[in-house]
């Protein structure tokens, strides 16, 4: 389970949610994956989330809705396309005695990438997301902006009118990040061993700090000199580790004392996996309900 949900990005969801889990399935089969057809380069859609646990797209557990997207592509290598155009060239140029102009290349290009994608191998990448329907909030499994607006837009292809923005709250998180730096902030958060800084007149200029002591005056020396933290790492009340972006985005979280898990029975897989769900939706819940308290609430 968490090896979906090692990196967050998170949205607020501001229009209709379907209430069950039937009526998310049904909707989200506007949009169930199909396999990449012969002649395209990528195809993406919802498929069910939990393996032999029936056909359903989505699964309500504990008031979270958990929904997989598949994405699968055509792996053609452009070295592939280059060396099979270089053969068009050459038979042309002995052909017609000539060397082919701008147009002529074009259209052998198109030809020769027509006739390679067919026989290209296939990748599916899968990225999980839950849906919390209190806080009506969408935690995507992913940090990447652009894996987030493709499974945004296949949402949108099965609810009309989805309306939604990124995560914001009304203080800005650099507030709470350097509070947490220096050794001002409140439980439930700790600081972690790890930190990014950046030079404010140089944004290309950064420094990261792994596995280190970040409160020894040697590390801090560099913010109150002027250095800028955008990424750091911090305990969530004994729960979970994590380093968390100035833009909110979260990564590298890990659950602690998953070692609870083994009282699960290996037999039942589906229990399982729900059980680890249910520890991870309630993980993340419980720490964003924490920073709405500290950074004063979400943006209206």
């Amino acid at each position: 389970m968490n090896r979906y949900f090692r990196n967050l990005k998170i949205y607020r969801i501001h229009s209709q949610w379907p209430k069950t889990e039937e009526e998310l399935s049904e909707v989200l089969s506007e949009a169930e994956f199909k396999p990449c057809g012969a002649f395209s380069e990528r195809s993406g859609g919802f498929e069910a989330p939990v393996e032999n646990a029936g056909d359903r797209l989505c699964r309500k557990v504990s008031g979270a809705d958990l929904l997989q997207m598949r994405v699968q592509t055509r792996l053609l290598p452009p070295a592939a396309v280059q060396e099979a155009l270089a053969g068009r060239v050459e038979a042309f140029k002995q052909r017609m005695n000539s060397e082919p102009n701008r147009a002529e290349r074009r259209d052998m290009k198109e030809e020769v990438y027509s006739q390679l994608l067919p026989l290209a191998l296939l990748k599916s990448d899968r990225v999980q997301a839950f849906y919390l329907s209190e806080e009506g909030l969408l935690v995507m499994g992913t940090a990447s902006d652009t894996v987030a607006e493709y499974f945004l837009d296949q949402l949108k292809r099965t609810m009309v009118g989805l309306q939604y923005s990124p995560l914001a709250y009304k203080q800005p998180p650099l507030d709470l990040m350097n509070k947490l730096f220096l050794g001002n902030a409140q439980p439930p958060l700790r600081l972690g061993r790890e930190c990014r800084m950046r030079d404010p007149s140089d944004t290309k200029a950064s420094v990261n700090w792994l596995d280190m002591e970040l409160s020894d005056p040697a590390v801090r020396r560099h913010v109150t000199e002027g250095l800028k933290i955008d990424r750091l790492g911090m305990t969530f009340d004994q729960v979970c580790t994590l380093v968390m972006d100035e833009d909110l985005i979260f990564r590298k979280v890990r659950l602690l004392g998953q070692d609870d898990m083994d009282d699960v029975p290996e037999e039942d897989p589906i229990a399982k996996h729900d059980a680890e769900f249910v520890i991870m939706a309630g993980c993340v819940k419980s720490l964003l309900n924490a920073l709405k308290t500290q950074l004063g609430g979400y943006v209206s």
